[in-house]
This record gives C-alpha cells, sequence and structure tokens, in this order.
C-alpha cells in the first residue's frame, strides 16, 4: 500500500468480484447493494479500531490479538471468506473459523448495537443482514491487519497503532456516510459528540479482554 492509498479502498478493492458475490448471495441481496454496504462497513470497522488503538497500551493489545489468533494460518481472504460462508472450510475449517461476535464486541464495546442502527439506515438492509455482514467483516478485516503486519519486514505495535490511527484520520476528515457513521459509533456516551469521556469509554474496550 502507498501512502495515497487507505486500508479501507485497499481491502475493499480485494474483495471485488467473487467474494462481493458471496457476500451479496449470503445476504440475500445484489451486488450493487452489498458493494454499498460493505464500503460503508469497512471504514467504520476500521476507523473504530484506529481509534482504540490510540489508547494507552490499545495498540499493543491489538497487535498481540493478531499475531495470537489472525496471524500464520496461511489463508488468503478469499478462502477466509469461503470458510465463514460455509463454501470453503475444508478439513478443520469451521473449528478455525476466528470469533467474529467476539471480535465485533471488542471493537465496538457498548455502542455496537448503534454501529448497526446506523449501519443498517445508512445501507437499507435489516438488522439481520446488517448483524450478519459485521459477523462476515470483523475477522476478514483483522486477517488484512495481520497480513499487513508481517508485509515489508514486519511491523510492530507503535507502526499499527500509527497505521490505523492515520486510517481514521482520514475517515473522519472525509465525512460522508463513513465518517458520520465513524462518529456515531465513537459518541459513545450518546451525547452527540466527542469528548474525553467517549475516548476513555472507547479504550476500554479493545481486544486486551481476549483470552
Amino acid at each position: 500500500m502507498n501512502a495515497s492509498t487507505s486500508l479501507v479502498d485497499d481491502l475493499f478493492s480485494q474483495l471485488q468480484g467473487a467474494p462481493l458475490q458471496q457476500i451479496a448471495g449470503q445476504l440475500g441481496t445484489d451486488t450493487q447493494q452489498a458493494s454499498a454496504a460493505v464500503g460503508a462497513a469497512l471504514p467504520m470497522l476500521l476507523g473504530a479500531l484506529g481509534r482504540n488503538a490510540q489508547q494507552p497500551q490499545g495498540a499493543a493489545d491489538l497487535f498481540g490479538a493478531l499475531q495470537r489468533d489472525h496471524a500464520g494460518g496461511g489463508m488468503d481472504l478469499g478462502g477466509l471468506l469461503g470458510s465463514l460462508l460455509g463454501g470453503g472450510a475444508g478439513a478443520g475449517g469451521a473449528a478455525s473459523q476466528p470469533d467474529a461476535g467476539g471480535i465485533l464486541g471488542h471493537i465496538f464495546g457498548g455502542a455496537q448495537s448503534r454501529a448497526e442502527s446506523g449501519l443498517g439506515q445508512a445501507t437499507g438492509l435489516g438488522g439481520a443482514q446488517v448483524s450478519q455482514l459485521l459477523r462476515i467483516l470483523a475477522p476478514i478485516v483483522m486477517s488484512f491487519l495481520a497480513q499487513r503486519t508481517q508485509q515489508g519486514g514486519g511491523m510492530d505495535a507503535g507502526g499499527l497503532g500509527s497505521m490505523l490511527g492515520q486510517e481514521s484520520s482520514r475517515i473522519q476528515d472525509q465525512g460522508g456516510a463513513a465518517g458520520g457513521l465513524l462518529g456515531a459509533v465513537l459518541d459513545q456516551n450518546g451525547d452527540g459528540k466527542l469528548d474525553l469521556g467517549d475516548l476513555l469509554k472507547a479504550g476500554g474496550s479493545l481486544l486486551g479482554g481476549r483470552r
């Protein structure tokens, strides 16, 4: 990835074609709506991870989770997607699937219902479809980040935090639907604005609680 390409754009491009068709089929919608929904969900997921990674120990906890649970499996994004959708799990595939619900809980904390509601309003998907989409995308995002940390000689926790922090800022600066959704997720105390209380709560929802 060069400096002008965002993480969201990079991952979104990797999901074009067959992966996006699989996601659309799983959601029971067409590829156009699925594409729009993925395009809205990815900035929300990566942006929330970016904000979490700016908290004390946040980047280190996330880096540890990536190395422990999502690195070294040898599965590309297409293979992971096939496993998640039940089309290519293979021997032992189902047992090795990441805990998508657990990942989402750590990313969003108490804001998960607000994230799902906002995504549904922005995309026209129903509640069950939104929940399913996020469960599909969460382990894909983590696998993507794990691969990113291993490229170019590897990346440490500080580098991961910097990369995700830049991505979160980029999403918020761009505004639009993606920036609005991320802002709603990060407004964890529900007062309509971001403040220190939001940031402290966001820091407490990170992946450090995983065992």
